[in-house]
């Protein structure tokens, strides 16, 4: 099995507690992080190379503020998808312990593709002021 696959896929187990719970999910927050992070970058360094490679290059400068509040805000979400788990596992008991792996990949996945949206948005932009130019 793969490192990929034990990351998203762990074996569905029934937690002893609420804490071994929020432990699951800050184990993997530090990934989280790190691969957000790294699709932002991604994503400001492709937006400046399309803003200098037109006929007419756009001023750009880094927008800092939005992006620390950008960084603020998916730790918050990534945090209360713990609370949700701990939630769903007093309410409902141990039996429902997948929902919590489950919102966990698809929060991943979502979080990354939301922060790689930009790209396509601004390819398209690039094109437009290219035709229209």
């Amino acid at each position: 099995m793969s490192a990929l696959t034990r990351f998203f896929f762990t074996p569905v187990y029934a937690p002893p507690s609420m804490w071994s719970v929020v432990n699951w999910w800050e184990s993997r927050r530090a990934i989280y992080n790190v691969t957000v992070g790294a699709a932002g970058i991604l994503t400001l360094v492709t937006i400046t190379l399309l803003s200098w490679i037109h006929p007419h290059p756009l001023p750009l400068r880094l927008p800092i503020g939005p992006v620390l509040i950008y960084a603020l805000m998916a730790n918050v979400f990534y945090t209360f998808g713990s609370v949700a788990d701990v939630f769903i596992h007093r309410t409902w008991g141990p039996e429902y312990a997948v929902v919590g792996p489950t919102m966990f990949r698809y929060g991943f996945v979502f979080s990354v593709g939301l922060t790689l949206l930009p790209i396509p948005l601004a390819v398209m932009m690039w094109v437009a002021r290219l035709i229209f130019w």
